[in-house]
């Protein structure tokens, strides 16, 4: 930090296994990808290349090099696998990854249905050749997962090697743990912590009011995700106690 402050909460260092920020890029530059590395690398823990966009983007290689220079790991959004998986080509998905270096995988089935112990035949071949994330709910508004379930499948999927489930929002945040307005489902998340260890979701944040709910209700170190890139040193502030929205939150009462 640039200077010192009493009262600041323990906020892990890189590398880090819990207080996670993953930062969803949607379509960055390269140049745009080096400014942002030039704030984020104390604060960004992994970045995701949002849904399909990989097939899509300029310099793909460069970009992802970029990243991982910097000691940001880099991987596929999950509906990229998800197009592998329904053109069946998982054996190609893994080429993919050992082609570009790629040592993050997030397996999901957020676009289409895959039986879940298939989804987690997956997870467990994925997690003996790297890092897996797997995304738990479904990317569908009217499709509602009630709490039970997002625990069983949450559970089965760590115990098939997932290092964290992910709990669904999408890039608007406006489905899954949250309402469409974006409100958070408060007590799907407070049943979901009763049997899955905080630690071991990235709850998917990319709004304000979203992260704020997360940081008063699991502290500085809570792991957030599709983080705009913009977005990144606000999000610091805010977990720190240095935003008006938590400044009081982490004082001396």
């Amino acid at each position: 930090m640039n200077f010192s402050l009493s009262q600041m909460p323990d906020r892990f260092s890189k590398p880090r296994k819990e207080g996670i920020t993953m930062v969803m890029d949607k379509g960055l530059t390269l140049d745009q990808s080096k400014q942002f590395i030039e704030n984020a690398v104390p604060h960004v823990d992994m970045v995701k290349l949002g849904f399909g966009t990989a097939y899509v983007t300029p310099k793909l290689r460069e970009k992802i090099e970029l990243y991982q220079s910097a000691g940001i790991p880099v991987y596929f959004g999950g509906t990229l696998m998800e197009a592998f998986l329904i053109r069946n080509q998982f054996n190609d998905y893994i080429s993919l990854c050992k082609d570009y270096g790629i040592s993050y995988m997030e397996v999901s089935d957020g676009s289409i249905t895959i039986p879940h112990t298939e989804k987690c035949g997956y997870i467990e071949k994925l997690s003996a050749i790297g890092t897996v994330l797997s995304e738990v709910g479904s990317k569908d508004a009217a499709h509602i997962i009630p709490p039970y379930k997002w625990i069983e499948l949450m559970s089965a999927e760590l115990k098939a090697g997932a290092t964290y489930v992910i709990a669904e929002a999408r890039e608007a945040g406006n489905v899954g743990i949250y309402r469409g307005s974006g409100e958070v489902r408060e007590g799907l998340v407070q049943e979901i912590l009763t049997q899955i260890p905080g630690e071991k979701i990235l709850w998917e944040a990319p709004q304000k009011a979203q992260q704020l709910y997360f940081i008063e209700l699991l502290g500085t170190n809570v792991n957030l995700g599709n983080i705009a890139p913009n977005e990144i040193i606000a999000l610091e502030a805010m977990r720190v106690g240095l935003r008006g929205d938590t400044f009081e939150l982490f004082l001396d009462k």
